[in-house]
C-alpha cells in the first residue's frame, strides 16, 4: 500500500546501491531517494516487516524481514519480487548481506540463517552449528576488510567464516549482551557494538584481542556506518547518534527534523526517536528509526 507519510513511519534499516538510497521499514515499505532529502514509496508484494536491505550491485538488491520474508530487485529497486514467506515458522529475518548477485546470506531470530547460490532461485538453511546451535538471534552479519564473514547477535553471540559462508566458527565474545552490529576496521578487524553502550574495537577479530571503546553513555546501539573520513557513525535509543574520529575522539550528533506549526512557521526539532539504522551520503548521514528517515550533514 502506498502511504503518503511512509517516509515518517518507523523504518528499520537502510542502503546505498551505488545510485540510490533504499530504506525499508513497517507494513512491507520500501522507499528509495536520490538526495536523501526526498523519498518515494516503491510497492512491494507483502505487509510483513522489513528489517534488513542490502544491494550486490545498482541493480540488483535483497529485502527480508518478519514472517521469513526474502524479496528481490533486478532492475535498480523499480520492482521488488516475492523470493520467500513463511509465516509459520515464526522467526523474523534482522540483516541480509549479497556478497554478489547470486550469493546471498540472510540472518534473524533464534539462529536463522538462509542462504542462496543461484540468485534466489533456491533458499537453504545454512549448515552452521557453531553458529546457530543455540537458536540465539542472529542480529547482524557483515564482511571484514579481507572478505572474511562476521556475524553478530543475541547473548554475545559471534561467528566467523573464512570461506564465503560455507563454514562458520564460534568466537569469544568481549561482551556477553546482545550485539546488534559489526563494521570492518582494517583489512581483520571490527568494532562491534550493542547493548548499554558497550563498544569494542579489534585489529584481528579471529585472534580474539578485543578493547573497549569509551563512548560515555549506557545507550544502546542499534546501527552503525563507516565514514568517508575513517571515522564511524554510531546511532540507537532515544536519538543517540555518535561520531567516532579517526584520532579516537567521539563527537555527539544532534539530528533534527523540520516541524510546521499551526501558524505555518518552520523550526528544526531534535529527533528523540530511536535510530535502528545509518549509511553514510555525500558528507552527510542517513539514519532510520521510529520517526522515519532523517539526513545530518556529518562531515
Amino acid at each position: 500500500e502506498i502511504a503518503r507519510l511512509a517516509s515518517h513511519g518507523l523504518m528499520l534499516d537502510v542502503a546505498n546501491s551505488g545510485k540510490h538510497l533504499f530504506a525499508v521499514g513497517d507494513r512491507g515499505t520500501v522507499l528509495v531517494s536520490n538526495n536523501s532529502r526526498d523519498w518515494a514509496q516503491v510497492q512491494t508484494p507483502v505487509r510483513s516487516p522489513l528489517a534488513g536491505v542490502a544491494f550486490a550491485n545498482d541493480a540488483v538488491g535483497y529485502a527480508v524481514g518478519h514472517d521469513a520474508v526474502i524479496l528481490k530487485t533486478t532492475d535498480g529497486g523499480k520492482t521488488w519480487l516475492l523470493q520467500n514467506f513463511q509465516p509459520e515458522l515464526e522467526k523474523p529475518f534482522l540483516d541480509v548481506i549479497a556478497l554478489d548477485a547470486d550469493n546471498v546470506i540472510a540472518v534473524g531470530g533464534y539462529g536463522l540463517m538462509y542462504r542462496t547460490t543461484d540468485g534466489g532461485a533456491t533458499w537453504n538453511e545454512a549448515d552452521a552449528p557453531a553458529v546457530r546451535g543455540d537458536e540465539l538471534h542472529l542480529n547482524a552479519i557483515s564482511k571484514l576488510g579481507n572478505g572474511s564473514l562476521l556475524v553478530v547477535g543475541e547473548q554475545g553471540t559471534m561467528g566467523i567464516s573464512l570461506d564465503g559462508g560455507n563454514s562458520w566458527e564460534k568466537l569469544t565474545s568481549p561482551y556477553d549482551g546482545s550485539l546488534y552490529g559489526a563494521i570492518a576496521v582494517g583489512s581483520s578487524g571490527a568494532l562491534i557494538y550493542g547493548l548499554r553502550g558497550n563498544v569494542y574495537r579489534s585489529d584481528d577479530v579471529k585472534a580474539g584481542h578485543w578493547t573497549q571503546v569509551n563512548v560515555d553513555t549506557v545507550s544502546s546501539f542499534f546501527g552503525g556506518a563507516p565514514l568517508a573520513d575513517g571515522g564511524v557513525a554510531l546511532v540507537g535509543l532515544a536519538g543517540k547518534v555518535l561520531k567516532l574520529e579517526p584520532s579516537g575522539a567521539v563527537v555527539p550528533v544532534t539530528v533534527t527534523s523540520p516541524r510546521t506549526d499551526a501558524n505555518g512557521n518552520t523550526t528544526d526539532k531534535e529527533v528523540t526517536g530511536s535510530f535502528a539504522a545509518a549509511v553514510a551520503w555525500a558528507g552527510r548521514l542517513v539514519v532510520v528509526g521510529e520517526q522515519g528517515v532523517q539526513s545530518v550533514k556529518i562531515n
